[in-house]
């Protein structure tokens, strides 16, 4: 009983840590592309579904995935699910990723941070190691991170996730 307790009590701190964890690199502030400040916790909570797709210009998966996330959005956001793409890039490479937003016609919002910057907060928040871009996390309507992946991730697998995310979240009848 005493081994069960301190199973408990390990499981709870280990939340709590990754909870503050979690809260202090949301908080981290990126660059939109007009010059404002914003993290990921300014998009998340708001009864939608929140994917996001860190990603950099010269990441040959990205550019040939771009447009799937594109019509991802499109199709979901005004009902469901949105985007919110988080470049790599950094200032030295604000141009590059502004053309690939152009190029690829990104219709959802977009952050760039510095690369050590946005690889940090991703390795706080899921708790895994940094790989590569791209690399997706996926929140909850609530705002609880539920699911990260490093490497390319088809479409079709997010709405699989977030259908069967969604329907285990209802109250059984």
């Amino acid at each position: 009983k005493m081994e069960n307790q301190m199973h408990n009590l390990l499981k709870i701190i280990s939340l709590l840590i990754l909870l503050f964890s979690s809260s202090t690199y949301a908080g981290e502030k990126f660059d939109d592309f007009n010059g404002n400040q914003k993290s990921v916790t300014d998009y998340v909570g708001n009864g939608k579904w929140l994917v996001v797709m860190l990603w950099a210009s010269d990441c040959h998966v990205c550019n040939q995935e771009a447009h799937q996330y594109v019509n991802f959005h499109k199709q979901h956001k005004s009902k469901d699910a949105h985007v919110l793409g988080i470049s790599l890039d950094g200032a030295s490479k604000k141009s590059e990723a502004r053309e690939f937003l152009q190029r690829h016609k990104i219709n959802f919002p977009s952050l760039i941070g510095e690369p050590e910057n946005v690889a940090t907060m991703y390795q706080e928040l899921p708790g895994g190691s940094w790989v590569r871009t791209p690399s997706f996390m996926v929140y909850t309507p609530g705002g609880e991170l539920l699911g990260a992946q490093a490497g390319a991730v088809p479409v079709s697998v997010i709405e699989s996730f977030i259908a069967r995310e969604a329907a285990a979240a209802k109250p059984k009848s």
